[in-house]
């Protein structure tokens, strides 16, 4: 039995099957035994661009999970969530794992190889969607000078995304956005993306407000960024597209995203990856 106060968690690279790359996240296994109080602290001690908190589940769901940044708490985050599942999954040998969030429960299905989970595919909250209200002050944050390809739009689906669509991929990586500006003006998330072709998508998402100035992954941003391209046309409905992410700051990672429906009405959206865990160990919370 762990000393009071010995809390074990797992750590997980997410959206990659490669060690250190992919976007990193802490898994608390026993969240429960953790107290309230503590999490933002632990969060915050292990600054990744999430922790977990993985909890009993219900009649519903078969674990619940509380997500932090290393500044505050959010009610749903992809990449948390897949590799939660791919915890959970593993230690109760599911096929589909169904989380409990502050945005409802998520289901996420599980592929295995040999039986080794190498993949999870999760149906994400459908967003809802409004114009971003002041482009001029965004774009000028983010250093953008070309005219964006698209409108800039805003989607929910727990936490809020700015998607800024540009017209190539290298405008993409040439970013260099003046992140106290950025900060100021109190956004989730921005996230900055160029189609390469139908099927591969160039990204990168900056949220330095929530205490990450640069996200290797984002997998809740995935899921409105292939909406917002295939609303706009510039992807296809129905068919799954590769999002590259993380390169500039040395985690490059892949997320695929599907949406299901048509410009008018959403029917699903699909987020998914692999996940590979790094390490395990005890965090003393005493």
């Amino acid at each position: 039995m762990p000393a009071e106060g010995d809390h074990p968690y797992e750590i997980l690279d997410v959206f990659t099957d490669t060690p250190l790359q992919g976007n990193p996240l802490a898994v608390f296994t026993a969240g429960e035994e953790v107290p309230s109080r503590l999490m933002q602290a632990a969060a915050r001690e292990l600054h990744l661009s999430e922790t977990v908190f993985v909890l009993p589940g219900d009649d519903e769901a078969d674990a619940a999970v509380r997500i932090f940044t290393p500044d505050r708490e959010l009610p749903f985050a992809g990449h948390p969530c897949l590799g939660a599942a791919f915890v959970v999954g593993e230690h109760h040998n599911l096929a589909t794992v169904r989380l409990r969030t502050g945005a409802g429960i998520v289901p996420v299905r599980l592929t295995r190889d040999h039986g080794e989970i190498v993949f999870g595919e999760m149906d994400q909250p459908i967003p809802t969607v409004e114009p971003y209200s002041d482009p001029d002050e965004l774009l000028d944050a983010l250093g953008v000078e070309a005219e964006p390809a698209l409108p800039l739009e805003r989607y929910v689906n727990g936490p809020a995304h700015v998607i800024v669509a540009l017209g190539d991929p290298e405008q993409v990586g040439a970013l260099v956005p003046d992140m106290v500006a950025l900060a100021e003006l109190g956004l989730m998330g921005v996230a900055c993306c160029a189609p390469i072709d139908v099927e591969l998508v160039k990204a990168r998402y900056f949220c330095p407000a929530f205490g990450i100035a640069e996200d290797p992954a984002t997998g809740s941003a995935a899921g409105p960024l292939a909406l917002h391209l295939a609303r706009h046309g510039l992807i296809p409905f129905g068919r799954a597209v590769s999002i590259e992410q993380g390169a500039e700051i040395g985690r490059p990672s892949r997320l695929q995203a599907r949406v299901e429906g048509d410009p008018d009405v959403t029917d699903g959206v699909v987020v998914g990856g692999s996940a590979v865990p790094v390490a395990r160990g005890r965090f003393r919370l005493q």
